[in-house]
């Protein structure tokens, strides 16, 4: 275990607000604060921290793999920043985006053409861990004369079948 700022701090509340509940229940200050001591850790590992890894929605970040984006599509959401900021697809063939990663899932809808854009290829990234997440993670990628041009993340709502 990493010993952090962060950790003091919120042990030193946990241990502040268990001192002050168990200071309402006996007035023997040394009994409450030997409560408190032994009972914080426990209080924070596994009341506190679980409920804050539930809530937030804290994920790694990987760099681009090819492999492992073939592999686990579930987890692509993990290497899109990486994907995005440096800028690796821009200016790549249609072919070789094909082969890197895979076939597209899905393509764009274009109303002016009332059928779908052959040069608008959707990938799912899959779903970003937390609670209260109720949308998908997906890139669309624009190719302009054979070559990616632009790269746009964005989250869908997640629609199950039984909810159609």
């Amino acid at each position: 275990m990493i010993i952090t700022p962060f950790l003091v701090i919120f042990m030193l509340v946990v241990f502040t607000l268990l001192f002050l509940f168990l200071n309402t229940v006996d007035r023997r200050k040394w009994l409450t604060g030997l409560i408190s001591l032994i009972l914080t850790p426990f209080v924070y590992f596994y009341m506190f921290y679980p409920f804050v890894n539930i809530v937030s929605n804290y994920h790694h970040q990987k760099y681009f793999d090819a492999e492992a984006w073939i592999e686990k599509p579930a987890l692509r959401y993990e290497m899109i920043d990486d994907i995005i900021e440096s800028d690796t697809l821009i200016g790549t063939s249609r072919k070789k985006i094909a082969h890197t990663l895979g076939m597209y899932e899905w393509l764009s809808w274009d109303d002016t053409k009332k059928g779908h854009d052959t040069d608008r290829w959707n990938y799912g990234l899959g779903i970003e861990p937390g609670a209260f997440n109720h949308e998908k993670e997906c890139v669309e990628i624009t190719f302009e004369n054979d070559k990616v041009k632009a790269l746009r993340h964005y989250q869908e709502e997640i629609i199950y079948e039984d909810e159609k």
